[in-house]
């Protein structure tokens, strides 16, 4: 109120004169933003290291308009250079000293080398009994008593239909991860030293991990926290570790008890249901048990990181292991996602399965939790064939959805021998566009910078679990230009508030909720559910109402019954499915990211629900030009344009 009353105060001109200012302040933020919003690539350390080359590296990358890095000991580090032996602990220093002296940003990368929580195997080294952990299943013969081999412990005996009986153990899962040392390295049986992975689910276990690394990163760095080291990266944690003896299901005893609380039940009776479909609601049940055990993995281990870099003034940063992980999200200060091994391509996997949710679920938790940034790891493991233009289309799928931190995968140190072929391509200055890197990383960090520290505007959300999220009904928004956020249903009871008018949370008021696929609902759910059907705002697609209310919908109604609820943002004509489309306000400008995510060129008239002067932004360039609402546009294959509407 007392901003109006002054703005009125001071008249027309001096109105005028502020709208001015911000439109300069926009243009001139949106030409150069700080280079904080750059690319930050990994930065493969996977081979000898020496100051003079990690010095002309860094330049080399500063030269080409990237202004950061992710420090990633890789395979390929000499035996002699051991994970976070004083020889790499130098050469960090180095990297992290040059990066302040140019104004550049560094992330410390958690595990040598993935998945993290065993620090290269020394957890384990420190005490056996803290390697991965998992329950295992043996079957009985009738009056067999179970054998309990050394390092095992026997949690039940249960008996199944039919007469047959099993035995559940909690056991050593086997699990490694991948090591920074090749073995045999320059003969033909060349292999990758595995140090076994550390048990994520032990509060024990988790102690030794952060004292390892996070307090060894903090004595030797720490007065660089915050300032030019932005956050500490975790990296897909595995309760299991890699490859894992076959049947073992992540869990242990102490979590066992952790379950059962989450549910509600004691799951101990329905263990046999994550092997076997003896019962009607077996796969209901298996499905609640892996939930609840995510959740565990959230209190024991990304609460207790996070908790760590909050009080050490640091964002721990990085991502779950799965996709679709919204609930371990919250404990990021910079929620994350991971876009490897070709999970998203051009075509139905970008729109279709349970990768096709990731940067969703990342950007939509970084506004739910009121984070400012949100990450994605891209391109790694795509193969040696990823085309420029491919590359590209990678960032704005990401960028389209919300993301505003790219994580490309991977600037490799050196490509000698067996380095080229490891989780390729590069993408940075040993691929064949290096001499021509400027524009897009110029182009990255405008589009970052506009997703960041801007206004969603939003009405529709998604519900989702904290391990599932659906892509049904995101399909046919994403194809209607009707954009949306996933919610996550522990917001329900948590921290949102439900009234006639939809969902309120972190500034967000979703005016139509959708309840697509989700099974069993939570019982703490359903109040909201419920008041959220009576209100008229709930919208049931693939399942039953499990508040006998909502309108129910199929594919071809769900449309109709959001545009009864919200109005329309974006409207193209005619219909274009490829287009995508992202609405923030920054700066009192209204900007849309428009992106034909398809090959196929296409051209419409675009209507907005704001009125303003229009302007075209180019990310490559930085400049804005003068655009007629009237006239049609005309959209190339896989092109991304920005439109500015403002006063």
């Amino acid at each position: 109120m007392a901003r109006t009353i002054l703005a009125v105060s001071l008249g027309a001109t001096t109105l005028l004169t502020a709208h001015g200012r911000a439109q300069e302040a926009f243009i001139e933020g949106f030409a150069d933003p700080p280079r904080e919003f750059s690319v930050m690539p990994f930065w493969f350390w996977n081979d000898r290291l020496t100051e003079e080359e990690i010095l002309r590296q860094i330049g080399d990358f500063e030269e080409h308009g990237v202004f950061g890095f992710v420090i990633h000991p890789r395979i390929g580090l000499p035996e002699d250079m051991g994970w976070l032996s004083p020889p790499m602990i130098d050469m960090m220093r180095v990297a992290i000293e040059e990066a302040q002296r140019r104004g550049m940003y560094v992330i410390l990368y958690d595990e040598g080398m993935y998945p993290s929580g065993s620090s290269a195997g020394q957890v384990v080294e420190r005490n056996p009994r803290h390697a991965a952990r998992g329950l295992f299943k043996v079957d009985l013969e009738p009056g067999e008593t179970p054998a309990v081999p050394e390092g095992w412990e026997l949690i039940v005996v249960l008996d199944r239909p039919g007469g047959e009986r099993l035995a559940v153990f909690e056991r050593p899962s086997g699990g490694v991860i991948r090591g920074v040392h090749y073995i045999g390295e320059g003969t033909d049986e060349v292999r990758e030293f595995s140090p076994p992975a550390g048990d994520i689910l032990s509060p024990a276990a988790v102690d030794s991990f952060i004292e390892l690394v996070y307090d060894r990163f903090h004595e030797e760095f720490g007065e660089h926290f915050g300032e030019t080291i932005l956050g500490i990266f975790t990296d897909e944690p595995s309760m299991l570790g890699r490859g894992p003896a076959g049947g073992t299901v992540p869990g242990n005893a102490e979590a066992l008890e952790q379950v059962s609380d989450i549910l509600g039940y004691d799951f101990t009776p329905h263990l046999a249901d994550l092997w076997y479909e003896d019962n009607p609601d077996s796969r209901a049940r298996r499905a609640d048990y892996h939930r609840a055990i995510g959740e565990c993995l959230e209190e024991n281990y990304y609460r207790r990181l996070s908790e760590w870099c909050e009080a050490h003034d640091i964002a721990l940063t990085g991502h779950p292991a799965g996709s679709m992980d919204l609930g371990a999200e919250r404990y990021f200060h910079m929620p994350g996602q991971d876009l490897v091994w070709r999970y998203v391509t051009p075509g139905e996997k970008a729109l279709s399965g349970g990768h096709s949710t990731m940067a969703k679920c990342a950007s939509s938790a970084m506004i739910h939790l009121q984070r400012r940034r949100n990450s994605n790891e891209l391109y790694g493991a795509y193969g040696h064939e990823l085309t420029y233009d491919e590359m590209v289309w990678l960032a704005h799928w990401c960028l389209v959805r919300g993301q505003n931190l790219l994580y490309p995968h991977a600037f490799y140190y050196s490509v000698r021998g067996p380095r080229r072929d490891e989780r390729p391509p590069d993408v940075g200055p040993n691929a064949e566009w290096w001499k021509e890197y400027r524009p897009y990383a110029d182009a990255m960090r405008r589009l970052c910078w506009l997703n960041t520290d801007s206004e969603h505007v939003c009405s529709i959300a998604i519900l989702g679990r904290s391990n599932y999220l659906p892509d049904g009904a995101a399909r046919v928004c994403l194809e209607n230009q009707r954009d949306f956020n996933y919610l996550e249903l522990r917001h329900l009871w948590e921290d949102a508030r439900v009234d006639g008018e939809g969902v309120h949370l972190a500034g967000m008021v979703y005016q139509a909720v959708i309840l697509d696929s989700l099974g069993r609902v939570p019982q703490a759910a359903l109040p909201a559910l419920r008041a959220l059907a009576e209100a008229g705002r709930l919208i049931v697609r693939g399942m039953e109402s499990p508040v006998g209310g909502g309108r129910v919908v199929d594919d071809g109604s769900l449309v109709e019954a959001i545009d009864a609820l919200v109005p329309r943002d974006v409207t193209l004509d005619p219909p274009a499915a490829g287009v995508r489309y992202r609405h923030v306000v920054r700066d009192g400008r209204h900007v849309y990211l428009l992106f034909n995510e398809v090959q196929e060129p296409v051209t419409v008239s675009i209507e907005v629900a704001v009125e303003g002067a229009w302007e075209w932004l180019d990310p490559a360039t930085g400049e804005a030009t003068p655009a007629d609402a009237e006239r049609p546009v005309a959209f190339d294959g896989w092109e991304m344009k920005v439109l500015s509407v403002g006063p």
